[in-house]
């Protein structure tokens, strides 16, 4: 009987966290593309940009300044996507056709100054104070949102439509589909099994060793065994965490390294400036109980075989089911064995 080749086979992986599958189809890895290819942007940026609405000093697009900060800088989105004084009304008449209205603020942080930076590109200690800031929002806007949505969209193949590096946060009275689905998952699997769903995961993926990309004393980055998106991974702190605000001052410190470590990898897979959505999933803020839930960050870039060529989502993905080529032991395996060393400073070094 011929037996079942993760490396060769079609199959089908199980996402814990949301319930779905996703198809795998490695063998598809052979055949020649000849599809759409995108532009690379251009990579030379300069330090500030007199006409970037994000930069210090800066008019944004409704004609406020921005002030000269000189560290992380955070404020509302001038074209929020929620409003803190949306009416209550909910609408359940016909079970067809619901509707129900939310109140929630969105906020912009801007990483740093520098326009030219990413987080790949800033110092330590540059990244610890983003991810302060991080907590910090959590802490603030808990108090009244129960979802509070920490994310970067990272590129213009994302939508990004300013290359000055920051990321957004969005706070919520209600759980939005995606956390919904992993409070049910986690709170399912900790009342069969007494114990925390991701904890269990990572402890698996210690004993395999095939999908780690990077770890450190207190955090461990891995593709996960269900992975969709060509090169996804999800970053996990090893002790039971369930907010970024619980966190010590040492963990944050491993954060920083190892996020940075992280995204020197991606850009480090095609010498370009990796493009990716990234966000933060903790447990919510309301007074419940959520024991089951463990802190984690998912990144998702759609870059499958060059700088310029992406997966896109469509046919099967959107009528069936989740699917990908690449298996995630591959994806795993190239971005494990990348220097890092971004390849900007190599760059530079051999031109010297």
């Amino acid at each position: 009987m011929i037996q079942l080749s993760f490396s060769d086979h079609p199959h089908r992986r199980y996402n814990p966290l949301s319930g779905e599958w996703v198809l795998v189809s490695p063998h598809r890895t052979k055949r020649p593309w000849r599809g759409k290819q995108e532009t690379t942007p251009s990579q030379n940026r300069p330090s500030y940009d007199p006409k970037c609405y994000l930069c210090p000093g800066n008019a944004r697009a409704n004609g406020k300044i921005n002030p000269k900060y000189s560290s992380t800088y955070v404020f509302t989105n001038d074209f929020a996507a929620l409003l803190s004084n949306t009416p209550t009304v909910k609408n359940s008449i016909n079970p067809l056709m619901q509707s129900e209205s939310l109140q929630g603020t969105c906020r912009v942080i801007c990483f740093s100054p520098r326009h030219d930076l990413t987080l790949a590109e800033m110092s330590i200690e540059e990244v610890q104070c983003v991810i302060d800031v991080w907590a910090d929002q959590v802490t603030e806007l808990g108090k009244r949102y129960r979802w509070i949505q920490i994310f970067e969209n990272k590129g213009e193949i994302m939508g990004c439509s300013n290359p000055h590096p920051h990321g957004q946060v969005w706070a919520e009275t209600v759980l939005p589909s995606e956390p919904f689905k992993e409070d049910r998952q986690q709170v399912l699997y900790f009342k069969e099994n007494d114990s925390i769903m991701l904890l269990d995961y990572i402890n698996i993926e210690y004993e395999q060793k095939d999908r780690i990309v990077v770890e450190n004393e207190h955090w461990i980055a891995i593709v996960p065994f269900w992975a969709f998106w060509p090169f996804e991974t999800m970053l996990l702190p090893r002790r039971h965490v369930l907010r970024l605000p619980e966190l010590a001052i040492a963990e944050k410190v491993s954060l920083s390294k190892i996020l940075k470590n992280l995204l020197i990898k991606y850009d480090n897979l095609f010498n370009v400036s990796f493009p990716y959505t990234m966000g933060w999933h903790g447990a919510p803020t309301d007074p419940g109980n959520y024991t089951h839930w463990q802190l984690h960050a998912h990144f998702y870039p759609p870059l499958l075989r060059s700088s310029t060529v992406k997966k896109f989502v469509v046919g099967y993905e959107m009528l069936s089911e989740a699917q990908r080529d690449l298996t995630q032991e591959q994806a795993a395996g190239r971005l494990r064995n990348l220097s890092d060393i971004h390849y900007k400073l190599r760059d530079s070094q051999v031109k010297e």
